[in-house]
């Protein structure tokens, strides 16, 4: 009763469902939902406003086109549009949320007006502080450096140089520096400012150090959603979150090489 209520006081069209269901699967996209989400999490949406959705996702654009059909078959109203892919940080709390938000919206009928003031204030939400996250990155590799039986000082300079690095990657990244060149960086940068034990002769395990400075690069969350997608049939999502996950993982190895050619280690 309440949803059919809701549909009544403001009946929606299908451009701005479009452009509602655009801005909401770009979001959801860039906070690190696999493609299986997105697709469910839209199509609900639409039907809570009495549409139906075509979404098509190719590697950096989307494809929307939202239609209601009469009873005799004929599309009586239909919107289509191409949005292009934003990225994002991964956010999960906020894919929660907003999945919270289509349910919201199927279930109670919510009004278009209410659905977008609820999505701005997920949206205004700050994540974790990028102080926190360095922190606990930093001892998070320094534990890795740690379980891979280095030493004590070897532990100490992964901590030192990811706390550095991670700050670095924040701030090219800001400025909109390409992502694989901002690994690249950041896994030159990383290996070099632990190779101080190496040079220096410190401590007996620097290898260790050297092949731990680069895991906080490592891109786990692209990896598991090409994963999932290929697991759920989005095959061409899927290859092309692989490929770029790939790039980045090429984009790491370049710079740790580069480092090890400088200080003539030929393996760790």
């Amino acid at each position: 009763m309440n949803r059919k209520k809701a549909l009544n006081v403001a009946q929606p069209t299908a451009k701005e469902i479009v452009e509602f269901i655009r801005v909401f699967a770009s979001t959801l996209l860039a906070a690190g939902s696999q493609t299986s989400r997105i697709d469910r999490t839209t199509a609900r949406i639409a039907r809570a406003y009495g549409f139906s959705l075509d979404l098509v996702i190719f590697s950096r654009h989307f494809m929307f086109s939202a239609y209601r059909s009469t009873s005799d078959g004929f599309v009586q109203q239909r919107y289509t549009t191409v949005a292009s892919i934003v990225a994002g940080d991964f956010n999960f709390q906020r894919v929660t949320q907003l999945n919270a938000l289509s349910w919201a919206i199927a279930d109670n009928g919510l009004p278009l007006e209410d659905a977008w003031r609820r999505f701005h204030a997920i949206c205004a939400q700050p994540g974790i502080s990028i102080a926190i996250r360095c922190l606990f990155l930093a001892v998070a590799n320094a534990a890795l450096c740690g379980l891979f039986n280095g030493d004590s000082i070897a532990i100490g300079l992964v901590f030192f140089a990811v706390y550095i690095c991670f700050w670095l990657e924040q701030g090219l990244m800001r400025v909109g520096l390409d992502i694989k060149i901002t690994f690249f960086l950041c896994a030159f940068f990383s290996s070099l400012l632990v190779s101080i034990g190496y040079m220096l002769d410190w401590g007996t395990t620097p290898q260790t150090a050297l092949a731990s400075s680069v895991l906080f690069l490592i891109p786990g969350f692209p990896l598991l959603n090409a994963t999932m997608d290929f697991w759920d049939g989005y095959i061409l999502i899927g290859v092309s979150r692989l490929i770029h996950a790939a790039m980045l993982v090429v984009s790491i190895a370049l710079g740790l090489s580069l480092t090890m050619s400088l200080l003539g280690v030929d393996k760790l």
